[in-house]
């Protein structure tokens, strides 16, 4: 049996890795603590990995390294360590420590070199190493005996993989590194050399002693500037050799422990409960709780064979803690029993009918052939009453050999009386989609009391991303089966109905048994906070049916209209082409940044305004914008080509595609849980994108038409966010101009610059718009001054002067920037509350991003909570009024409904004071509202 290698962490890369890749957490009292948790994550995964190994962490110490004695300039470009990362150092040292892993800070060094020396010894003990890093400069130390693993793309590094990697053998790393220098190190290298002229050199000279021993060969080599190159090479020799000296690895340095001392050790519960409950991890703490109490027992088995399978598999059903013996399910370091059924035969079905029906609450979901609910084909529904038991009943799997499944008619004949129960409690995670996929079986879905992805949405919007695998990793510290290994990935990915039982069976029963454990976690959370639960009860909840019915109902649209619009669209383009073209003087491809660059930079000399992280000139649509107020011409066309080329590709290409062969109308997803403040978001397609300031926007919208003998009617909110403003703000001006029903931005222009009423131009009313909307999403006065069109300044003098003549709102911000420091979040009108982790950052730029978003937020995602009031309402209104009416669209603040002509002033009358009712504010709520025969025309 082969030796388990020694895996040795480089833990300083973990660290910089977790800070700057994972979102950032923090705690009640504002300690950061996601590189804290992002590290002990990976590590966790690691002694998954490697059980029988032991995994040694190593982390750079404080100070000075003999390479700042070398080299004073050594990584002396490096910004310091954000303040927000360096507190998380000591507790994370803390927590490696106590979790029983080896542990090594040496001083004077770096981790590279404790990591180097410790692969050597192993290397002359003759056993393997792993060392898990994202750091190049380790492939020097790559042999037959040390590999590289690089957790976050999943990549191992041996000899052969260095070669094909960088051209070279492990043996020549470090004269490659201190030929082209290492930027991030500072490593100065030798002027002019790069990585293929580095390469070059190595691979036709040999190492860097046998270069400077033939620097005369050097003009010969098939490298680019050769014939000046060795002189090049001759005059920063010195810095070529002290370069080698700071990309080595130090092999020998003195260690307390040697790899015969390094051993794994018990986990030190006590002091990882201090550490977790001072860095807030429950789950983790849970985890120790449920050890501590299981410990007198003996450690329960963790497979059993299913009885419920009836022998009907070749090889018994296997139930597992969470995956069923799935390779790739990862588990939680505490094992998490559970059973996971696969009903075949009716005896079984009709015991899980019973267990639910009894049930107060149970979970369930749909496994289909599509992530499209409107064409998806039903293949299985998995259930669970309790934690720790679930059951899936296959309906519709079709791969060669299956085993005899139960009919699927019977079966959701069986079902409907309990899913259409309003009385039964359910638990979904994302049911609207479920809700969708059963509707086109015949079965009107009810009593879905709680949605896990909306419960987690609802506690912390920005806390994590709020599928399935996400929520069970941040709140159940579990992993869940991914279905690409159940299904496989790309072209070759299966539907699930062609998985086969033995591996569909256990993840599909997982997916019911995680959204009942995750309720049962989050509910505990928000009950915590009440205004949290009324938001979840009052509107996310009933809003998900009501967003069940409007996609089922979808829009139509005249896919002929749309391809008359592809067709202009496509002469436009062409024009705009040859326009540039004979602008730059030569062809090139417009979606090329790089053949773009060229032609803006070099070829006509536009000034360079910005660069890529790479440090090419930037041809990002903000730089294109500023060269086009500039007077450039080019950068104008460009602008406008993008913008129709999206237009044409995303809308008048796609649109007719998607259009659903059964019902022949375009049905839209929303979704409500992505945006951080509440607002809905929608896809395939994103109607929330489509341009109404242009031409070309507003005849995309004219596509979507009414049925005939129907009208189409649009009722949108007016200047919903100010209103919003007025009331919190409470400044006599701001709630005097609602009240009257005065032009707020007519007012605000009249107080701005000092004119009467009666007088204010178009272009002072159009800068006092920009005013008070800037304002809101936190515009400072040198954006003011671009959107106007005057100087920064002048922009300066106008925002004094508003906050002068309304000064309730520069309270309101200032008031909400304190708050929003203090408890670390802010709230809407509703309760919802939007947390925000870097409000107390140390970096200026950071925190005053969070500011503006605690000043917008409260606006936002007020006006968002009331249109999602207003359409739960206007839903059942619909549903008792008798009216031939529905909704079809929400877009930011308006809703889009479909009529029967002879009933749309039935409609308007009933509609808008609905709409307006959706908030007690301090001024009026303004409905206003349009008919026409498409969307244009209503809104």
């Amino acid at each position: 049996m082969s030796q388990a290698p020694l895996v040795l962490v480089d833990g300083s890369s973990y660290l910089y890795r977790a800070f700057h890749a994972l979102p950032p957490l923090m705690t009640s009292a504002g300690l950061p603590t996601g590189a804290v948790k992002g590290v002990l994550n990976m590590l966790r995964s690691l002694r998954k990995q490697y059980p029988e190994s032991v995994i040694t962490v190593i982390f750079d110490a404080k100070g000075p390294t003999f390479r700042d004695a070398l080299f004073t300039e050594y990584k002396a470009q490096r910004p310091s360590m954000p303040d927000d990362l360096r507190v998380q150092i000591e507790p994370l040292h803390d927590c490696v420590r106590a979790l029983g892993f080896p542990f090594l800070c040496v001083e004077g060094v770096e981790a590279d070199d404790v990591i180097g020396t410790l692969a050597l010894s192993s290397t002359l003990a003759e056993r393997p190493v792993v060392i898990s890093t994202g750091d190049k400069d380790m492939a020097q130390l790559v042999n037959g005996h040390v590999t590289l693993v690089n957790t976050m793309y999943n990549t191992t590094l041996d000899s052969d993989g260095v070669v094909e990697k960088f051209g070279i053998g492990p043996e020549l790393i470090i004269d490659y590194l201190a030929l082209m220098g290492d930027k991030s190190d500072n490593i100065p290298g030798v002027p002019g050399v790069g990585e293929k002229t580095a390469l070059g050199l190595l691979v036709g000279l040999g190492d860097m002693d046998a270069i400077y021993a033939n620097l005369d060969k050097v003009a010969t080599l098939p490298i680019r500037g050769a014939k000046t190159l060795g002189s090049k090479l001759l005059d920063n020799r010195d810095m070529a050799y002290l370069s080698r000296q700071l990309a080595t690895i130090k092999t020998d340095v003195e260690l307390e422990l040697n790899i015969d001392d390094m051993h794994m050790q018990d986990p030190q519960d006590e002091i990882l409960m201090e550490l977790y409950q001072r860095l807030e991890f429950k789950s983790w703490q849970d985890e120790i709780r449920r050890r501590s109490a299981a410990a007198p027992s003996s450690p329960k088995p963790k497979t059993a064979v299913s009885s419920v399978s009836d022998d009907l598999f070749a090889e018994p059903v296997v139930e597992t803690e969470s995956s069923a013996d799935s390779a790739a399910a990862e588990t939680a370091a505490v094992e998490h029993q559970a059973k996971f059924h696969t009903i075949l035969t009716e005896e079984a079905f009709a015991d899980w009918l019973q267990r639910l029906s009894q049930a107060k609450l149970f979970a369930f979901d749909t496994e289909t052939t599509s992530v499209d609910a409107q064409q998806a084909r039903l293949v299985g529904i998995s259930f669970a009453v309790a934690e720790g038991e679930a059951a899936y009943v296959p309906l519709a799997h079709s791969y060669m050999g299956v085993p005899e499944q139960l009919d699927e008619k019977k079966v959701l004949d069986a079902l409907r009386p309990l899913l259409e129960n309003p009385a039964i409690s359910k638990v979904c995670q994302n049911g609207k989609y479920d809700i969708n996929v059963l509707a086109r079986y015949g079965i009107a879905v009810q009593g879905v009391r709680f949605d896990t992805m909306l419960e987690s949405y609802v506690l912390n919007s920005t806390a994590t991303r709020h599928n399935m695998d996400s929520l069970a990793q941040r709140y159940l510290n579990r992993s869940t089966i991914l279905f690409e290994e159940v299904a496989g990935k790309g072209a070759k990915q299966l539907t699930f109905d062609q998985v086969d039982l033995s591996i569909a069976g256990p993840y599909a029963a997982e997916d019911a048994e995680i959204t009942l454990c995750l309720h049962n976690c989050l509910i505990k959370e928000l009950e915590e906070i009440p205004t949290l639960v009324d938001v979840l009860a009052k509107i996310e909840m009933p809003l998900m049916p009501v967003l069940a019915r409007i996609e089922r109902c979808g829009a139509l649209v005249d896919a002929h209209l749309l391809g008359l619009q592809s067709l202009e669209l496509a002469e436009k383009l062409t024009e705009l082409e040859r326009k540039t073209f004979e602008i730059a003087g030569e062809e090139f491809n417009l979606a090329s940044p790089k053949q773009l660059g060229v032609v803006l930079y070099e070829k006509l000399g536009l000034p360079v305004l910005a660069k890529t992280a790479k440090g090419q000139p930037s041809t990002a649509e903000a730089v294109l914008s500023e060269l086009a107020e500039q007077g450039h011409e080019l950068p104008v066309l460009l602008m406008e080509y993008r913008s129709l080329s999206k237009l044409k590709s995303t809308y008048t290409d796609r649109l007719p595609e998607q259009i659903n062969p059964l019902t022949g109308r375009i049905h839209t997803s929303y979704h409500q849980a992505v945006t951080a403040t509440g607002r809905l978001s929608s896809s395939d397609p994103n109607l929330q994108n489509i341009p109404i300031r242009t031409a070309e926007g507003r005849r995309i919208r004219q596509a979507f038409i009414a049925p005939t003998g129907y009208k189409l009617l649009a009722a949108d909110y007016s200047q919903i966010e100010l209103r919003i403003m007025a009331h919190l703000a409470q400044d006599p001006g701001l709630l005097d101009a609602f009240r009257n029903d005065r032009d707020v931005h007519k007012a605000t222009a009249s107080e701005v610059f000092g004119v009467e009423l009666e007088d204010v131009t178009t272009d002072q009313r159009r800068s006092a718009k920009a005013i008070n909307f800037g304002l809101i999403y936190g515009m400072s006065a040198h954006g003011l001054a671009k959107q106007i069109g005057c100087d920064r300044g002048q922009a300066q003098m106008y925002m004094d002067r508003y906050f002068a003549r309304y000064p309730g709102v520069l309270d309101y911000m200032e008031r909400t920037r304190k708050q929003a420091s203090e408890q670390g979040y802010v709230e809407t009108l509703f309760g919802r509350r939007l947390y925000l982790p870097d409000i107390n950052a140390k970096n200026a730029a950071i925190r005053k991003g969070a500011e503006r978003t605690a000043i917008n937020a409260p606006m936002q995602g007020s006006a968002a909570d009331i249109i999602k009031r207003a359409m739960i309402t206007v839903d059942s209104w619909l549903a008792e009024s008798g009216l031939d009416a529905r909704v079809i669209l929400q877009v930011h603040d308006e809703l889009v409904l479909e009529v029967r002509e002879d009933q749309v002033d039935a409609l308007r009358a009933g509609l808008l004071p609905l709409m307006s009712a959706g908030a007690a504010l301090d001024v009026p709520l303004l409905v206003e509202a349009g008919v026409g025969d498409n969307w244009d025309q209503a809104h």
